[in-house]
C-alpha cells in the first residue's frame, strides 16, 4: 500500500489570516504531496481557502481575552486534533498560537510548531500588561517542538524575556507573491480606470495607507499628518485600503476622518482583491503602526517599486532600510511623520531612486517562496528528529 501523506493543519483565529498571511504556503505544502488543512473561525475568506484546495475545519475563536469563550475553543480544537490525528500542527497569530499549542500538546500531536507574527506588548506596553502577555507566551512555548520568528528582533525579545531557548526558535522571515506584485503587469490603461473608479484626479498625489482601520496602526497619527500635508499641498489624497475591525477595542470607522478635517481628501475602499493595481496609484505607502511582526504592505511597495515611511519599531525596523527603499519615523510623532511623507512627495528623484532600491531588496529578502523552503526545512528537520522522514520529492533546502 502506498504510504498515507503527511497530515498539516496550520491555525489561526479568523479566516481573514488564513486567507492573506498562509495561503500561498499552504498551497506549497498542498504542491509538495502534504494533506493540508486550515483551521480558523468561519468567515467569508474560507470560501477562497478551499477553492485553493485546502480542506477547511471550523473552530470559533475571538481575537480578544474572553475566557469563557476561549475556554470552548481549547476544547474544540482539542476535539479537532484527536479526531484528525495530525503529525504536524502549526499555529500563527498570538491568540491561535496559545489556544493551539495547548491543544496539540493536550491531543498527542508529535510536532508543534509556532509562527510568531509579532508579540501583543511593544515597546509602550505598560509594565503589569506586557508581564502578563510575556507569560502567555512561556506557557504556549513550552507546548512547541520548534518556534519560528518572522522578525530578528523578535528572536532576541523572545530569548531576552526567556520565552523559550536559543536553540527553539529560528529565523523564519517573511514574504508575498513575488509575481503578483510586479509593476511592469500594471498597463496605463488598468491604472487609469482605477483612479476613475476611485475618483482620483490623475495628477494628484497620493498616500496609501493598507491595512485594519484601528488605532494601532497608527492612524489616528496619519490622520494628523495628513492634516499638515494638505496645508503643503491641497490636493493630495489618502488612499486607505483595508477593513474596519469593530471586533478591535481600538477600532475606528470610516467617518473618523471628518473629526480630522481631511474627509474630502481621503478614499476609503475597505477590503480589496486587487492590490497590485491599487499600489499602482500610490507615490508612497505609510504604515505608523505601534507594533507589527514583519508587515506585508512594506513589502508589497517594495515590490511595486514604491517607498515606504514607517515607525522606528520592530518588525518595521527590518522591512524598511532608512534612506535606502523608505524612511523610518519616531513612533507618535505627527511632526515628523508628515515631514517624512512630504519630502517623499516633493521630491520625484528621491522617490523613484527608493522605489528601484526596494524593488532590488523585494526580490532578494521578500520572496514568499523562500519562506515555504525554509518551513519544509523545519519540518524535515523535525520529523528526522521524531524517527519519521520527509516525503519524497520535497525540496527542502532554503533557497
Amino acid at each position: 500500500m502506498p504510504e498515507a501523506p503527511l497530515r498539516i493543519a496550520h491555525v489561526t483565529t479568523v479566516s481573514m489570516s488564513l486567507r492573506y498571511m498562509i495561503l500561498s504556503l499552504l498551497k506549497s505544502l498542498s504542491e509538495a504531496g502534504c494533506e493540508v488543512y486550515g483551521i480558523c473561525s468561519p468567515g467569508p475568506e474560507v470560501e477562497a481557502v478551499s477553492a485553493a484546495g485546502i480542506r477547511y475545519l471550523p473552530v470559533p475563536m475571538t481575537r480578544s481575552f474572553t475566557p469563557a469563550r476561549d475556554m470552548h475553543s481549547l476544547l474544540e480544537l482539542y476535539r479537532v486534533m484527536r479526531r484528525y490525528r495530525f503529525t504536524i500542527i502549526h499555529t500563527h497569530t498570538p491568540k491561535a498560537g496559545f489556544l493551539g499549542q495547548l491543544a496539540a500538546r493536550m491531543a498527542g500531536v508529535p510536532i508543534i510548531v509556532n509562527t510568531v507574527h509579532g508579540f501583543y506588548f511593544h515597546e509602550r506596553t505598560p509594565f503589569v500588561k506586557r508581564r502578563f502577555y510575556v507569560a502567555l507566551e512561556k506557557l504556549a512555548a513550552r507546548c512547541s517542538t520548534m518556534v519560528l520568528s518572522q522578525s530578528a528582533e523578535d528572536m532576541a525579545t523572545a530569548v531576552n524575556e526567556r520565552i523559550c531557548e536559543p536553540g527553539k526558535i529560528q529565523f523564519l522571515g517573511n514574504g508575498v507573491d513575488a509575481t503578483s506584485f510586479d509593476p511592469g503587469r500594471i498597463r496605463p490603461e488598468t491604472r487609469d480606470r482605477k483612479r476613475q473608479e476611485l475618483g482620483i484626479p490623475q495628477s494628484v498625489p497620493v498616500i496609501g495607507f493598507v491595512g485594519r482601520i484601528v488605532a494601532e496602526k497608527g492612524i489616528r497619527e496619519l490622520f494628523q499628518a495628513f492634516r499638515i500635508v494638505q496645508e503643503a499641498l491641497p490636493e493630495a489624497r489618502l488612499l486607505m485600503v483595508g477593513p474596519a475591525d469593530p471586533e478591535k477595542n481600538d477600532a475606528l470607522d470610516f467617518d473618523a476622518a471628518h473629526d480630522y478635517g481631511i474627509a474630502e481628501g481621503c478614499i476609503f475602499t475597505g477590503r480589496r482583491e486587487d492590490m497590485p493595481d491599487l499600489y499602482s496609484l500610490m507615490d508612497l505607502v505609510v504604515l505608523p503602526s505601534y507594533r507589527e511582526g514583519f508587515p506585508r504592505p512594506p513589502m508589497e511597495a517594495s515590490f511595486m517599486g514604491i517607498p515606504s515611511v514607517v515607525t522606528d519599531v520592530r518588525g518595521c525596523r527590518e522591512a524598511v532600510d532608512h534612506g535606502v527603499n523608505g524612511l523610518i519615523v519616531p513612533l507618535g510623532n505627527v511632526e515628523a511623520l508628515a515631514a517624512a511623507i512630504l519630502r517623499l512627495l516633493k521630491n520625484p528623484d528621491e522617490r523613484m531612486r527608493m522605489g528601484q532600491a526596494g524593488r532590488r531588496i523585494a526580490l532578494e529578502r521578500f520572496d514568499e517562496r523562500r519562506i515555504a523552503a525554509r518551513v519544509l526545512q523545519v519540518y524535515s528537520q523535525l520529523l528526522k528528529s521524531t524517527g519519521s522522514t520527509a516525503p519524497e520529492g520535497w525540496v527542502t533546502d532554503a533557497v
